[in-house]
């Protein structure tokens, strides 16, 4: 897959990965759901079966029932990963691209991301939230979210310039963006909401409102 015109030059290093796009997205969100049935089906049916077969087996099917629960979570906790507050640097440098990150973000935008840690964009195939060690994206209708985990080259920049750079990535190929990166997690946007720090819930509910109305 070369790159062509308005796209990344980091996509000649993935040249293996299909360029995804709507349609790539819906059917991974297709092969999650049934990847997950596949993990939790058995567990509530065994669950089931055993209360069926003897009440006092109850105990034991609560445990499956709990299992049934937790590998979803598992899923999103991975997928979690990509926004966790990472060890802040408040000196010079984080505030010069801090200011520079502003530049780039409009008035609501810029003040979540000062207070959340997350940059939110609107694009083609939903609501970005971009971190300086990747970025979820909430699909239209707010009810799916993706996780990708994408890093700058340089570790040294400020957390604050190495989200500029993936965001104007991200605004230069969104697909190209997502074919980059590495993919974590898709699911439910609630699920992921339990499992990132509470400091960045309120940019996840931000852009799951957006989404609600984004047409893209």
């Amino acid at each position: 897959m070369a790159a062509g015109a308005g796209s990344l030059p980091e996509l000649e290093a993935v040249a293996w990965r299909r360029r995804i796009d709507e349609r790539s997205l819906r059917l991974r969100e297709r092969i999650s759901a049934a990847y997950t049935a596949l993990y939790i089906t058995p567990l509530l049916v065994v669950a089931a079966v055993l209360v069926l077969i003897e009440p006092l087996l109850a105990p034991i099917a609560l445990v499956g029932l709990f299992l049934a629960w937790v590998v979803p979570e598992l899923f999103a906790n991975r997928g979690a990963v990509v926004v966790r507050v990472s060890r802040r640097r408040d000196g010079g440098p984080e505030r010069v691209a801090q200011g520079l990150l502003g530049d780039l973000l409009g008035h609501d935008e810029r003040k979540l991301q000062r207070h959340t840690g997350l940059a939110l964009e609107r694009g083609r195939l939903g609501v970005w939230l971009v971190s300086e060690a990747g970025a979820l994206l909430v699909r239209p209708g707010g009810r799916c979210v993706h996780a990708f985990c994408v890093r700058v080259a340089d570790g040294d920049l400020p957390p604050s310039d190495r989200i500029a750079h993936l965001l104007l990535a991200l605004r230069e190929d969104e697909e190209g963006f997502a074919t980059v990166a590495n993919h974590a997690f898709v699911g439910a946007t609630w699920r992921m909401r339990r499992r990132i720090p509470a400091v960045r819930r309120p940019a996840l509910d931000a852009a799951a409102e957006v989404s609600r109305a984004y047409r893209g």
